[in-house]
């Protein structure tokens, strides 16, 4: 009797942690997908219900962290004036509230202090390093994307990188974790030679087409970053000018996440530098010319049109305009 009385606990209490991680998953999806179509209120709400069902996993304060820095993210790329440039855009510095900056370090701090806690049981838990490291790289891409605070993001973003690394070592089908190291091999492998060899002396080192190789492996294989490394791709091939890249890049997600007007501003604006790279090398076709801006321009004109859109239409018209300076 006794005997089975402890077989029946321990089969209820594999079944409450099983159903409480398919919960904690299953929410963790449902936030994504709000949070990519620019739901945030509904994916915090998704990410909280994780914090509240599994308190003592990082998982949840997490996603609630990535879900403030890619609203900060996308208000930056809604602010930028120089579309077709690749100088950097100093005009436009987005401006950062100190409650939202404060919130946001909440949530990093709290995912950090929850991984932390794990690691002391045990230094070789795969998912709490998995965390531990994307909190830090959560903090460096803030410092570096929205507050322009730079050697505070090389040195968080190596601590990730490292933990990352030991991820990858002890679980190598964990892809997510290449997120953080692609993304500061492209970084250190695009500074000039001045500043790579004073990372160097830090010991990080990095190469842009490596680092491409490992985003792009991330948004072939990974799970919870795969589309998080296509919306870094955008930009990245859109530098490398790999016009191609970035248009069927911008498709998928705008396709996946119909309901993210910002995918299909990018398109257009991809459709667009191609357009303008390939008059400027005179490699232009002039059907295929005319039908691209067809298309730049109906995506444009069906944002406009779109009726919950109406705060954008200002931002959107402006965009518009520009372009058509360009393409006349």
């Amino acid at each position: 009797m006794f005997c089975a009385r402890i077989l029946f606990l321990l089969l209820f209490v594999t079944t409450v942690v099983g159903q409480t991680s398919s919960n904690v998953d299953k929410l963790r999806a449902e936030g994504y997908q709000a949070l990519f179509n620019l739901d945030y209120i509904n994916a915090r709400r998704d990410f909280q219900k994780m914090i509240d069902l599994a308190p003592e996993d990082p998982a949840g304060p997490e996603s609630y962290a990535v879900s403030l820095w890619f609203e900060q993210l996308n208000k930056t790329w809604e602010l930028k004036s120089k579309l077709y440039s690749d100088e950097t855009d100093t005009e436009t510095k987005t401006k950062v509230d100190p409650r939202e900056a404060q919130e946001f370090r909440k949530w990093t701090r709290r995912t950090k202090q929850l991984a932390q806690t794990i690691l002391r049981r045990d230094p070789r838990d795969v998912e709490a390093l998995y965390f531990l490291g994307a909190a830090e790289g959560l903090e460096a891409a803030y410092a570096a994307a929205i507050e322009q605070k730079y050697m505070p993001a090389l040195r968080t973003g190596s601590d990730a990188v490292d933990h990352h690394r030991k991820v990858l070592e002890l679980s190598p089908q964990l892809y997510d974790a290449d997120l953080t190291i692609g993304l500061q091999d492209y970084v250190i492998g695009s500074l000039p030679l001045p500043l790579k060899m004073i990372a160097g002396t830090v010991g990080v080192r990095g190469s842009k087409k490596r680092g491409l190789s490992e985003l792009e492996l991330v948004a072939r294989e990974g799970q919870w970053a795969r589309d998080m490394a296509r919306v870094f791709l955008i930009d990245l091939y859109k530098r490398e000018k790999r016009w191609g890249d970035a248009i069927a890049t911008t498709r998928d997600l705008s396709a996946r996440y119909p309901h993210n007007y910002l995918f299909k501003l990018q398109l257009a604006e991809a459709l667009a530098s191609k357009i303008l790279a390939e008059r400027k090398n005179k490699t232009v076709k002039p059907v295929a010319d005319t039908v691209e801006q067809r298309e730049v321009f109906s995506i444009y004109d069906s944002l406009l049109h779109d009726k919950t859109l109406t705060p954008q239409t200002t931002l959107i018209q402006s965009r518009r305009d520009q372009t058509a300076r360009l393409l006349k």
